[in-house]
C-alpha cells in the first residue's frame, strides 16, 4: 500500500477536521481513502486506511442502532476515530455539530443544540468526571444517547449513570472498524462477530478498514478472508452478545498464571476508595512478573485490603501484590490509559514525577 499524503491524513481542529470531512464527502467522484491515526496506548501509532464508503456504513449503521439521525456535540479529539465519527455522522444526517471547545462548559454547549434528537460521545473518564457535577449531569439528560467507548465502561460507572436519569449505550471498536462497531455487546446492522480458536474477536462487515498504511505485512496478519482478527479477547454468551475480557498484551503472566489486567482493574475500580485504577505488569524476580495496581485514592487504602477485595470475586492468584498511589493517572489525548506512563510510574520503587504523573507513593505486600 502507497505512503499517505498529507491531504488524506485526518489532522487539525475540530473545524479544519469538519471542513475536510465535508469535502471528502460531497466529492463526486470516487475519492482516496482518509488516513487517521491510532492512538498509541499499547505501542507505536498506525495509520489505518478508511474508505468512504466504509465510514457511510458505519455512521449509517449507528443513527439506524439508535433510533434515527440526529445533532451531534463533539467532546473528543477530531482526529482520533470517535470524534472523526461524531463529525461524520453530522454530515450524514444534515447537522452542524456542537463542538464542546468553544463553549464555556458541558451546559452551555448542550444549551446550543437544537435538533430533534441529540447525541454524543465520551470516553469512561470523561463520564465519570461529569457525573460529579450536577450541572453537567442536568446537562446530559437532555441527551437521547450518549455513546461511552475506548475502554471499558465499569458496571459501577453505568449505574451511577442510570441512576443519575442518563441513557448510556457502551460501545466497542476500533479504528479498523471505523469506531463502534458493536452497541452493548449487539452488533450493528450489516457487521457480524465471531470468536478465533485463541478466543480472539473477530470483525466483518462493511465498516472494516483497507489495510494500514504502509504495512503490507501487518495488514496482512489481520485482514483475513473478509474478516479482521482483533487484539482483543472475548467470548460470546448464549444469547449472542460479545463480552470483551482485554486485550491479549494485557495479560500479566506471575507467577505461572495468567491474569487478564483489565477484569482486574475493573474489580479495584469498585472499592469505596478508589477513584480510577489501572492494572499492569512489571518485571520480579520471583514471579516473572509482579501484578501492580496503579490508582488514585479517597482514603488510605493498603495493599492486602485491595487483594482481600479483588480476592472476593476472582481468583486469588490475581490479586495486586502492589499498590501504587498516584494523584492523577496518565492518559492520552484521547482519554485512553497511557499505559506505557502507567508501566513506568509501577516500576517506581520511590516518589517522583514522570510524564503528568504529580506524586507517586508505593505499598506492598508483605511478603511471607
Amino acid at each position: 500500500m502507497p505512503s499517505v499524503t498529507h491531504q488524506r491524513l485526518v489532522r487539525g481542529s475540530a473545524r479544519e477536521v469538519w471542513a475536510q470531512l465535508h469535502a471528502w464527502q460531497d466529492a463526486t467522484s470516487r475519492p482516496e481513502p482518509l488516513v487517521l491515526e491510532t492512538s498509541g496506548s499499547t505501542g507505536k501509532p498506525k495509520r489505518v486506511v478508511l474508505s468512504r464508503d466504509a465510514m457511510r456504513a458505519s455512521a449509517a449503521a449507528t443513527h439506524d442502532r439508535l433510533g434515527g439521525p440526529g445533532q451531534w456535540l463533539l467532546a473528543l479529539p477530531p482526529s482520533y476515530v470517535a470524534g472523526t465519527q461524531v463529525l461524520f455522522r453530522s454530515l450524514l444526517a444534515g447537522t452542524e455539530p456542537v463542538l464542546l471547545d468553544e463553549h464555556q462548559d458541558l451546559t452551555a454547549a448542550a444549551g446550543a443544540m437544537n435538533g430533534p434528537r441529540r447525541y454524543t460521545s465520551l470516553v469512561p473518564t470523561q463520564l465519570k468526571s461529569m457525573l460529579s457535577s450536577e450541572r453537567s449531569v442536568a446537562a446530559l439528560r437532555t441527551f437521547d444517547v450518549i455513546l461511552v467507548g475506548g475502554a471499558a465502561v465499569d458496571l459501577g460507572l453505568r449505574d451511577d449513570a442510570v441512576r443519575a436519569g442518563l441513557r448510556l449505550v457502551a460501545t466497542y471498536g476500533m479504528s479498523e472498524t471505523c469506531g463502534g462497531c458493536v452497541y452493548d455487546g449487539l452488533a450493528l446492522d450489516g457487521v457480524a462477530v465471531a470468536i478465533s480458536t485463541e478466543g480472539r474477536v473477530r470483525v466483518s462487515g462493511p465498516v472494516l478498514f483497507d489495510g494500514y498504511d504502509g504495512q503490507a505485512e501487518l495488514t496482512a496478519q489481520v485482514l483475513r478472508d473478509g474478516w479482521f482478527l482483533t487484539a482483543d479477547l472475548g467470548r460470546l454468551d448464549e444469547d449472542g452478545l460479545l463480552h470483551v475480557l482485554g486485550r491479549i498484551d494485557d495479560v500479566v503472566i506471575s507467577g505461572g498464571v495468567n491474569v487478564p489486567t483489565a477484569a482486574v482493574a475493573a474489580r479495584v475500580r469498585e472499592h469505596e476508595s478508589i477513584c480510577a485504577a489501572e492494572v499492569v505488569g512489571v518485571v520480579d524476580p520471583h514471579w516473572g512478573q509482579r501484578v501492580v495496581a496503579v490508582v488514585t485514592s479517597t482514603g488510605n487504602v493498603g495493599v492486602d485490603e485491595i487483594r482481600d477485595f479483588v480476592s472476593d470475586r476472582l481468583p486469588r492468584a490475581w490479586a495486586p501484590r502492589k499498590l501504587v498511589v498516584v494523584d492523577e493517572l496518565p492518559v492520552l489525548s484521547n482519554g485512553k490509559a497511557d499505559r506505557k506512563a502507567l508501566e513506568q510510574a509501577a516500576a517506581l520503587e520511590f516518589g517522583g514525577s514522570r510524564r503528568g504523573i504529580l506524586r507517586i507513593s508505593t505499598k506492598e505486600e508483605e511478603e511471607g
